[in-house]
């Protein structure tokens, strides 16, 4: 008898993935205080290119704030704030067994260090999960997807403060409380190693308020995961039906080459990649970690009981895969960079396509951690065009059945994947670019990149091949 799995397991979670911050919309309705995504702007002029919102001064965010003229997607979303009950049963026509989303933080607690928390928020949040498990899905909920409360960056220091240690814990413990019962399985923090790129969304540390900016983002990251493991703490004691995972955004990064020097650097910057997960799943600093810090003259700061917050671990691991990317010696020593991979094709943004990396990363995490594995994101971004009421996306259809095949495959060579996340199952916000025209979605909006359009729902020639590969439970990829 064969000991190789011969596909999916019976009961593989199939889900679509969204941020509350992408699809919301209702940004100054139901108590809600403005949150870092809220300045995110939309500019048309650097459409395709990577925006320039990770390292933002507090001037900007205040005249940001005060606009009239610049435009924020992100504040009016997909409007699903008022759409969801729609919009779910669009979803749950896919077959998805599970659907992933986001809180927001700054509709529970709007300045962060709120005494109590908004009622209002929290009955949204009551009817949304509710409706999710009524259309048959689990959900999976994120706390911290990129809607830091924007008091927090104005009046302390975004995670740099370990003030905010206690806010987010706070925030974390009133959640769990809330929605035990409603709420299995819950990732802390979104790609917690996107500490250089999306960096001001992820830890909300304006550079005008810090001495060495790359410091303080490594001392702001080192805040939050003593955050993620006092919350995860508080989770396994009080609610142990409850499973806590941490979540990466994944490569590989390959070498440029098969020299020494090349294979080496390229390990030493995976290494860095790794290394959230390794504190969150391993519970201790690795010491490749305090090696880097010392070469690269960073500075973070422990706390007395830092140490034994992280032996409170999480359950699970979870990842992001988009693209893969290349590490040289010479980017390595630039600041630990790297760069396209010119072999592989990629989509307009540059964002290459590579299936085999796929089953290569969840090889290499389910070594590395020996823990059950959720993808919680994956898809392509392109340019849809509706044409006589439909949108012909036979390209998304490649991109996902290549994956899922890969999928299978790292399955068979005995990987515990539990579960797949097709990122924007619906049209949301860009999150990097802020526009609604980069597109990952089964389902179309009718929203050009000012908001403007009639909002309509329609299905893709992909959401009926989506719908076969769930029915199938991964077999049928024709």
């Amino acid at each position: 008898m064969s000991r190789v799995p011969a596909g999916f397991p019976e009961n593989f979670m199939w889900g679509g993935a969204v941020a509350a911050n992408q699809l919301e919309g209702a940004w100054n309705e139901g108590g809600k205080g403005l949150c870092i995504a809220d300045i995110n702007e939309f500019r048309d002029d650097i459409a395709i290119e990577k925006k320039g919102n990770e390292e933002l001064t507090r001037a900007y965010i205040k005249e940001a704030v005060d606009s009239k003229e610049k435009v924020f997607p992100k504040r009016h979303g997909i409007d699903f704030y008022h759409t969801y009950k729609e919009d779910l049963k669009l979803l749950s026509g896919l077959g998805l067994k599970t659907f992933r989303t986001s809180i927001n933080w700054s509709r529970i607690f709007p300045n962060g260090d709120d005494k109590e928390p908004n009622e209002a928020g929290l009955k949204f949040y009551d009817d949304l999960f509710d409706e999710i498990l009524k259309n048959g899905m689990e959900p999976m909920i994120t706390v911290s997807h990129y809607e830091m409360p924007l008091n927090l960056t104005l009046n302390y220091k975004g995670w740099y403060s370990r003030e905010v240690i206690d806010f987010f814990v706070k925030y974390c413990n009133t959640v769990f409380d809330r929605y035990a019962g409603k709420v299995k399985y819950w990732i802390l923090v979104n790609q917690i190693n996107l500490i250089g790129h999306e960096s001001f969304n992820h830890l909300g540390v304006a550079e005008d308020v810090v001495e060495d900016l790359r410091s303080a983002k490594y001392q702001a990251v080192h805040n939050e995961m003593v955050a993620c493991a006092r919350a995860t703490k508080y989770a396994h004691e009080h609610h142990p039906e409850m499973q806590i995972g941490m979540m990466l955004c994944g490569g590989p990064d390959y070498p440029a080459s098969c020299k020494p020097e090349d294979m080496l650097a390229a390990l030493k910057h995976n290494q860095m990649e790794y290394f959230f997960a390794d504190v969150l799943l391993r519970g201790k600093y690795p010491g490749y970690a305090f090696r880097f810090f010392e070469d690269q003259g960073i500075h973070v700061e422990f706390g007395e009981q830092d140490e034994e917050d992280f032996k409170n671990t999480a359950d699970f691991f979870t990842f992001s895969y988009y693209y893969t990317q290349v590490c040289s010696k010479e980017s390595y020593e630039k600041g630990n960079d790297v760069y396209r991979n010119k072999e592989l094709p990629a989509n307009p943004w540059g964002w290459t396509i590579d299936p085999v990396g796929f089953r290569i990363l969840l090889n290499e995490f389910y070594d590395r951690y020996q823990k059950p594995i959720f993808v919680t994101e994956n898809g392509v971004g392109y340019y849809d065009k509706l044409e006589d009421g439909q949108v012909h996306d036979d390209y998304r259809v490649d991109y996902y059945r290549e994956h899922i095949k890969q999928m299978k495959e790292a399955i068979r060579d005995g990987v515990d994947v539990r579960g797949y996340y097709a990122w924007g199952p619906i049209d949301i916000i860009s999150c990097s670019s802020s526009e609604m025209s980069k597109r990952y979605g089964f389902i179309y909006v009718d929203l050009d990149d000012y908001g403007k359009g009639t909002g309509k729902r329609i299905k893709k020639d992909s959401y009926a091949w989506m719908q076969k590969v769930i029915a199938s439970n991964g077999e049928d990829l024709s």
